[in-house]
């Protein structure tokens, strides 16, 4: 099953892949170049020194039956034209959002919604960052209750996981809706 890990800029895309993945992560993470000066929005990221500039992927086996693909899609609105190409197939996905920069995930959104994408917000939690409640975020970023909203961590491989398993029950309640009885 092909998952789409998306977010805005920073928001932990290439570490929750990397977190949770049981073969090494394939990542196109690359230095930030003088040439992202004045394109590339690094409020509340600036200490960040790199950018994924392709995909992230890895593999979860979740039993013997169900293995998930991950692909992290870029964040930065110049990839984006990537994102038809990386969608394509998609059972799923998870926006990743990161509070101190809500509006960054709006697009990732917006994406899904206008395709149909069944997803999951999963609020990534970030020192320094003020804690919101996720009834907070569901309204900030305008999802309906269909729609699960959790807090992760996208380093701790368990929070990555349970935020996996909830966008897999979310897509298969969506198919089946006498699932969700």
């Amino acid at each position: 099953m092909k998952i789409l890990i998306a977010g805005g800029f920073g928001a932990g895309k290439t570490t929750m892949v990397g977190s949770v993945s049981e073969i090494t992560p394939l990542s196109t993470e690359e230095v930030m170049t003088e040439a992202s000066m004045g394109v590339d929005d690094l409020g509340g990221v600036e200490d960040k020194t790199t950018t994924t500039v392709a995909l992230d992927f890895g593999r979860i086996t979740v039993n013997e039956r169900v293995v998930l693909y991950l692909f992290g899609t870029p964040g930065q609105g110049r990839f984006w034209f990537m994102w038809d190409e990386l969608a394509d197939g998609a059972l799923g996905a998870v926006v990743l959002a990161d509070t101190r920069r809500l509006d960054t995930c709006f697009p990732s959104v917006d994406f899904f919604e206008n395709r149909d994408v069944p997803f999951v917000v999963a609020v990534n939690r970030f020192d320094g960052a003020y804690p919101h409640t996720l009834e907070a975020v569901r309204d900030a970023i305008d999802v309906g209750e269909e729609v699960p909203v959790m807090m992760t961590d996208a380093r701790d491989r368990e929070s990555s996981k349970r935020v996996l398993l909830t966008l897999v029950d979310h897509v298969m309640r969506r198919r089946s809706p006498a699932l969700s009885t």
